[in-house]
């Protein structure tokens, strides 16, 4: 069941849209509905909207992790999203995913789309491991990529594969190294995932696909001339 809560006063409006799916709430808050970006939001996305994409996003990612049990994922009850008057594009931090309104008024494509993919990245921090803390950073940004680029959200500006300095530079680039890598174990990243529950190591390629993940880049490179 859904609820739509509204604040109005004479210095702003502030919607929030809730439901609950598979145990786990979501909710959607315009905190910055009296800025253009804020405006921008209701008009070309919608809180409704983007509580329907983390639902989604969620299922699409327990999908990549192959978590299809409670017991093979975290126990997160609820994941809540802001849109607010801040800089940058979005994070997310306990379960919270932050989306900036500014950005959303800057952007000049098809902002709809471009948020979504944006979901689907935060989202992917909710629910992924990290080694406790101990993974690269870039390897955590990768994996949110990654399953950006599955969903078929990557933008157009993402790097091609073969291209990036290092594996664990991150984002598109390390999206596109763990593409290549789950090309030779389906189900690499899955199975990486699991891995990092409880620590990180590098071991874990050798373990999962019988390399060093300093070869593995190196094949990589070789493999799409870069």
């Amino acid at each position: 069941m859904a609820n739509n809560i509204f604040f109005i006063s004479s210095l702003f409006v502030l919607v929030i849209f809730t439901q609950k799916i598979d145990a786990v709430d979501y909710s959607v808050t315009n905190t910055a509905a009296n800025t253009a970006g804020g405006a921008r939001f209701d008009r070309d996305i919608g809180a409704q909207y983007s509580q329907q994409t983390l639902v989604a996003a969620t299922s699409f990612i327990w999908n990549i992790f192959q978590q299809n049990s409670p017991a093979d994922r975290k126990n997160v009850p609820k994941v809540s999203m802001f849109v607010d008057d801040m800089d940058g594009v979005a994070y997310a931090s306990n379960n919270e995913i932050h989306v900036s309104a500014r950005y959303i008024q800057g952007y000049s494509g098809d902002v709809r789309r471009e948020i979504t993919g944006v979901l689907y990245h935060e989202a992917t921090h909710v629910w992924q491991w990290n080694g406790n803390g101990g993974a690269p950073g870039g390897l955590i940004e990768g994996i949110a990529d990654y399953v950006r680029l599955k969903a078929g959200l990557g933008p157009s500006h993402w790097v091609k594969p073969g291209q990036g300095n290092r594996w664990d530079q991150g984002y598109d680039v390390t999206a596109q190294f763990l593409d290549y890598c789950n090309s030779l174990r389906n189900g690499f990243v899955a199975e990486l995932n699991k891995k990092m529950r409880n620590g990180y190591s590098d071991q874990f390629f050798v373990d999962l696909l019988g390399k060093t993940v300093d070869q593995l880049w190196s094949d990589y490179k070789a493999k799409f001339g870069a």
